[in-house]
This record gives C-alpha cells, sequence and structure tokens, in this order.
C-alpha cells in the first residue's frame, strides 16, 4: 500500500508543472485580444447550428418520409454528423482555413488543430478553436443536407463513405476559395456570407447529381409517397429555423449590430418565404400545408444566408418573396416534369435558394437599396460578374466531383439497397429496428 501511495504522490507531484503550464497557457490567451463575450456568441451559435442538424434536419427529412424509413433517415444523419466532424478536426479545418497561398486549398501546420492553441483567429477577436468548432458545424451540416436526395433506397454504408469523402474533396476546397482567402474572394471578389454557396449551392447541386446516380424509388412516380409525419417535419423546420439563427448571426464572428442584422434578415426572410409559399399552395392546390409552411421557410432561409447581413431588412423581405416564388415552380420541374427523384426537393430548396441569393446579393448589396455598399472601385454590374462566376464554378466542381466520388464508392459499395429491402423499408433492413411498433 505504501508503494501505492507513493506512486500516487510522485504522480500528483508530476501534474502540478503541467497544470501550470496550462494555466499560463490559458492566461497568455485571455490576457490577450481575445474578446470572451465574442467568442461566447460564437460557441452558443455553434450548439445552434449543431441543434440544425440533430435533431432538426433528422426530424424534418423524417417527417417527410413514410413510416418504415424513418429511423434510417435519423441514422444517416447522426452517422454523417459525426464522421465529418471527425475528418474536420484531423484535415478538413486545415485544407478549408489553413494558409492561403495558392487559392486553391490550405496549407501549412494545422493538421489535428495542432499549434493553434493560443492564436486568435486572423483579425477577430475569438479564439482559433472556436472558428474551427463553428465551421465544423457547417461542414458537418452540408453533406447531411444531401440525404434528402436519395431517402428510402441508399445503402447506409454508401451514404456515409460518399458524404466522408465529399467533406474533403468538395465543402473543404470551395470553403478555402471563398472563407479562405482563396481564388474566388480575392481574385474574383466573390462574396457569401454565411453559404448560399459553400453550403447550400454545394450540398444542392451536388443531390442533384446524386439523385439521377441512385436512380428513383419504386414506383416513382406514378405512385403517392405521402410523408408520414407532417407534424414531426413542421417540428424540424422549426429547430431549423431556430438553429439558423446561430448560423447566420454567428457568421458576422462578433457580438454586435452585425450580428443582429444578419438576424433580423434571416427572421424576416423566413417568415416571408412562408408566407408566400403559402398563398402559392392556396392558389395551386386550394390548401395551404403544414408542409408547405415548413418548405418555404427553409427556402427562405437558405435564400438569404448568402447576403444576411449584407442587405437592409427591406432587402430580406424582397429575397424571401423572391425564395418562395423561385422555389416552388422548381420543385414541379425536377420532379413532375423531369422526373428526378430528388425526394425531399434538395437542389429545388436548398440549392436554388442559394444560388437565387447569391446572384441578388449583387443587386442588394446597392447602399440605394440600404445594402453595405460595394468594395471601392466594384459597381454592381462587377458584383453580379462575380457572384455569376463563384456560383457557375462551384456548381461544375460540385457536380463533376459528386459524379466522380459517387461512382467510385459505388464500386465498393453498392449505392442502392436490394428491391426487397426497399420494398421492406430501411429502418428493418438496413438497421434491424422500427422507429414506431405500426407501419
Amino acid at each position: 500500500m505504501r508503494y501505492f501511495a507513493a506512486l500516487a504522490v510522485a504522480a500528483t507531484a508530476s501534474l502540478i508543472p503541467a497544470m501550470a503550464v496550462a494555466q499560463t497557457h490559458a492566461t497568455d490567451v485571455t490576457g490577450g485580444a481575445l474578446d470572451t463575450g465574442d467568442n461566447g456568441w460564437v460557441l452558443v451559435c455553434s450548439a445552434l447550428v449543431l441543434l440544425m442538424a440533430i435533431p432538426g434536419l433528422s426530424l424534418f427529412y423524417g417527417g417527410l418520409v413514410r413510416t418504415r424509413n424513418f429511423l434510417s433517415v435519423m441514422v444517416q444523419v447522426g452517422a454523417v454528423v459525426a464522421v465529418v466532424s471527425l475528418l474536420w478536426i484531423i484535415a478538413g479545418y486545415r485544407l478549408a482555413f489553413g494558409e492561403a497561398t495558392n487559392g486553391w486549398i490550405g496549407t501549412g501546420d494545422t493538421w489535428m488543430l495542432g499549434h493553434t492553441i493560443d492564436l486568435l483567429r486572423g483579425d477577430s477577436a475569438i479564439s482559433e478553436r472556436t472558428f474551427a468548432l463553428f465551421q465544423l458545424t457547417f461542414a458537418a451540416i452540408t453533406p447531411a443536407l444531401m440525404i434528402g436526395a436519395w431517402v428510402e433506397r441508399a445503402r447506409f454504408g454508401w451514404v456515409v463513405t460518399f458524404c466522408a469523402l465529399w467533406s474533403i474533396v468538395v465543402y473543404a476546397p470551395v470553403a478555402h476559395w471563398i472563407w479562405g482567402d482563396g481564388w474566388l474572394a480575392t481574385t474574383i471578389g466573390t462574396k457569401d456570407f454565411a453559404g448560399g454557396i459553400v453550403v447550400h449551392t454545394t450540398a444542392g447541386v451536388s443531390a442533384l447529381v446524386a439523385a439521377l446516380l441512385v436512380g428513383k424509388r419504386q414506383g416513382f412516380p406514378k405512385q403517392l409517397m405521402m410523408p408520414h409525419s407532417p407534424a414531426l417535419a413542421m417540428l424540424g423546420a422549426g429547430l431549423l429555423w431556430v438553429g439558423w439563427i446561430g448560423f447566420n448571426g454567428g457568421s458576422a464572428l462578433s457580438a454586435d449590430d452585425n450580428a443582429s442584422t444578419a438576424i433580423i434578415n434571416t427572421q424576416l426572410g423566413a417568415s416571408v418565404a412562408a408566407l408566400v409559399w403559402l398563398a402559392l399552395e392556396k392558389f395551386k392546390v386550394g390548401k395551404p400545408t403544414g408542409i408547405g409552411f415548413a418548405t418555404g421557410a427553409v427556402a427562405g432561409l437558405a435564400t438569404i444566408t448568402p447576403a444576411a447581413m449584407y442587405v437592409s431588412p427591406g432587402g430580406a423581405i424582397v429575397l424571401g418573396a423572391v425564395a418562395a416564388l423561385a422555389c416552388f415552380p422548381m420543385i414541379q420541374l425536377i420532379k413532375h416534369k423531369l422526373a428526378i427523384d430528388d425526394s425531399l426537393d434538395v437542389f429545388a430548396v436548398h440549392g436554388v435558394g442559394g444560388i437565387t441569393g447569391s446572384l441578388l446579393l449583387a443587386v442588394f448589396l446597392s447602399p440605394t437599396l440600404g445594402g453595405v455598399g460595394y468594395d471601392d472601385g466594384v459597381t454592381m454590374l462587377l458584383q453580379l460578374f462575380a457572384q455569376a462566376v463563384g456560383v457557375g464554378a462551384v456548381a461544375l466542381y460540385s457536380a463533376i466531383a459528386t459524379a466522380v466520388l459517387a461512382v467510385l464508392v459505388s464500386l465498393v459499395i453498392p449505392m442502392r439497397v436490394s428491391e426487397d429491402d426497399e420494398r421492406e423499408g430501411l429502418d428493418l433492413a438496413s438497421h434491424g429496428e422500427r422507429a414506431w411498433e405500426f407501419d
């Protein structure tokens, strides 16, 4: 016993210097330019964005599928968020926000967030690791958005593997191009406040390509495939809406009027889009629906995202209305005219919304419309050109890279489950569980 007691004393003594060093590091950071208010605000926003994915997106998508596939959607979202979170810390953050040297990909010694414990993020007053955490939540939810394109038929192993690789090959480079001082931001002048291009264009275009490659669900489009729980879908959309406050408000990276502007505009864009969507449904099908309200709100949120801090509240109202007017007919075009089974309308809502907001940003930046104005020497037409180049380059890259990745992964893990498994439902076939006692 004396031997073990001596070991315990020695171990405790050895920890004292280490604890002192750790305390010294913390003091050094706090004694610098770190603003604990801003830092705390971004930490809270990180939690809000994670709320968007788990449980927000899980419930939104889960309520839109048929009963026997509800659990499979939730497991896919959870697994994708988990694996991308891991990869982001290992390599993704460095590729997206490492030192900008060539304009295409981040460099520098930031693997596994090494050598960043005492560093502030650029000119901001938040810590590097707080910034990395906030960006982690963006990286995690973006591939999870694509799950809506292949629900009820994609193989679980393929989904997780594809999304993991996609986060490194597609998301991280695009984030660097625009947010990491890459070529689109510095050479072209493309702007994207919180992800109209980086998040919604990449996910929307990639989802459309993936839906084409995976193929249609059995019975689509002739068989009516109704959402099993509009109530759960509305609950999920509500969580997305609330979480989006962190998504856009946190992108200001400070607890100041910029964050307030982004949040007000986010609320207005979602509200107007939801109301206009209900009006369109009333005119088109005779009744405003809960699913319509939820879908309209998400379309408005996606559309205001790239412009949230740059435009006036009046501009946000217009963007919200345009979001509904653009995304509503796109659902009809994709599903009914082109018969593409993008099951939960990822491209029509997120892709079209993000692209629309990114382009109209060039218009509503104008000071005459209440926007923050253009950079020196830049006009509305030049900014519109920069936005169009950014959207076009990202859409093209996302489409090609998605097609290549999806096919390569399918050589090892097939994209689709068997026909019998699809009929049985992926809850039981893929996971051996049922979300409900009945089907």
